[in-house]
């Protein structure tokens, strides 16, 4: 496992994304490459939640996702998870991808709720298979939700916040 440079922090004004970490392949898991951001309020480093853009395509991206997100209770409501998407956004894009996976619960409603703002299809509900609930802490069931982005541009620039 190897740790890359981290992208520039991410802003929309209202949330900063402080990048915590970039790893290349984890041969556990095969997410390929990982970048892990902080959600927190705009100009601090109060962590409210996390979200996470992996890049590669396996069993594990199949029932994890390529966006992993969480916002810690007292934030929740506010739309942070759906901001914090539409951040990296264009990251995605960069990295050669028209659609991403995110995965949810499916009693989850505020995940799904965020999937549906974003303009999520949902593609369908899974069983994880036993292996990796034996392996990895994940619920047995996943709502696959498919974010479709359209051509990849390769180039634009990530809104950078100080």
């Amino acid at each position: 496992m190897f740790f890359h440079r981290a992208k520039p922090r991410l802003s929309d004004g209202e949330i900063d994304l402080i990048p915590v970490r970039t790893l290349d392949a984890d041969p556990e898991m095969q997410f390929g490459r990982e970048y892990t951001w902080i959600i927190a309020p705009h100009g601090s480093r109060r962590e409210m939640g996390e979200i996470a853009l992996r890049l590669g395509e396996s069993p594990c991206v199949y029932c994890f996702g390529h966006i992993g997100y969480h916002v810690d209770p007292p934030y929740r409501g506010h739309h942070y998870a759906l901001k914090a998407c539409r951040l990296i956004e264009p990251l995605i894009r960069r990295e050669g991808k028209s659609s991403v996976v995110i995965t949810c619960d499916p009693d989850n409603t505020p995940s799904r709720r965020t999937c549906e703002e974003l303009g999520c299809a949902l593609e369908r509900t899974v069983r994880v298979p036993a292996w990796i609930r034996a392996h990895w802490s994940i619920s047995e069931v996943k709502c696959r939700y498919i974010w479709h982005l359209g051509e990849p541009s390769g180039e634009g620039g990530d809104r950078v916040g100080p």
